[in-house]
């Protein structure tokens, strides 16, 4: 039996992620992703203007006469949400931590997939899996995905990017649409990236808030990694010591965003106590237009 609290949890973001994609989501969606391809639908008898390389040449041969072969869109999709777990995702000072703008943006990302009638699946990660659950259709999957996002309690402390992709890599036979969720606190995942981009749709969605890159005076302190543990100590009330940790965090960003583009990839950037609709619907609109 599911507690009360968290049901009522899991009913507050159904409702809110209910009305964003009915009223701004769910046409940008159907949009910016294809289908896997065209499948076979039926044959006909040739007319003047087919393309004749569509001609059913053991149909023609038996009827004496050309027949033609019908296709039609496949637009059906897998959806994977990989999703970052890790403790850094804890950390908030926009009324809202980042684990919690995940959870809404996966909900959103969810409940877009099945109005759309695909499949959607979630591998929630950390320095190594922590919950995997398979691509199906249907509200109450959703429900479950939901779930996890909100109450699964990581194991691991790190950000491993490449155990994530290694596992969809096993798990996925199928090309998918994949949001890769996560705040990026890690390196050297660039080789796998690529291999996993031949196959499937990556789709990067960079998770932050405003104080990560910009340090308030607040005097002497005392800051510790998250996910490392380690512990500095740093004057903030220092405009030099401010600058400097602005341009560090500055340059992380823009080597994270490099790779995305060397690669072809389209990250969205999204921040807690912001409205992450409007960056989703630039982008399903950039994707629209291209497609």
């Amino acid at each position: 039996m599911i507690p009360r609290e968290v049901m009522q949890n899991i009913r507050r973001i159904q409702i809110n992620t209910s009305h964003v994609v009915d009223d701004l989501l769910a046409g940008g969606w159907h949009s910016a992703f294809k289908g896997r391809g065209i499948e076979f639908e039926e044959v006909r008898p040739y007319q003047v203007g087919d393309d004749i390389r569509a001609i059913d040449w053991n149909v023609t041969a038996r009827a004496g006469e050309p027949f033609v072969k019908l296709f039609r869109e496949e637009r059906e999709m897998s959806v994977m949400m990989l999703v970052d777990l890790s403790a850094s995702q804890d950390f908030g000072t926009q009324h809202q931590t980042k684990r919690q703008l995940v959870t809404e943006l996966g909900a959103t990302l969810a409940y877009s997939a099945i109005k759309n009638n695909d499949k959607v699946g979630l591998t929630l990660f950390t320095d190594q899996i922590e919950k995997a659950v398979p691509p199906r259709k249907g509200t109450r999957h959703v429900l479950r995905l939901i779930r996890e996002l909100l109450y699964c309690s990581p194991i691991g402390q790190g950000t491993n990017i490449q155990t994530a992709l290694d596992h969809l890599g096993r798990t996925a036979s199928r090309r998918s649409v994949v949001f890769l969720i996560s705040d990026f606190q890690d390196r050297g995942f660039e080789k796998t990236l690529r291999v996993t981009r031949r196959k499937h749709d990556i789709v990067p969605i960079m998770v932050a808030d405003r104080r990560e890159t910009e340090m308030p005076n607040v005097g002497q302190v005392r800051l510790r990694d998250p996910e490392t543990g380690k512990l500095i100590s740093i004057d903030t009330s220092s405009r030099r010591h401010r600058d400097r940790f602005a341009e560090r965090m500055a340059a992380r960003i823009e080597a994270t965003e490099t790779l995305f583009r060397r690669l072809r990839m389209e990250p969205i950037r999204i921040f807690t106590g912001e409205d992450f609709v409007e960056p989703l619907q630039r982008f399903f609109h950039q994707r629209e237009t291209r497609t």
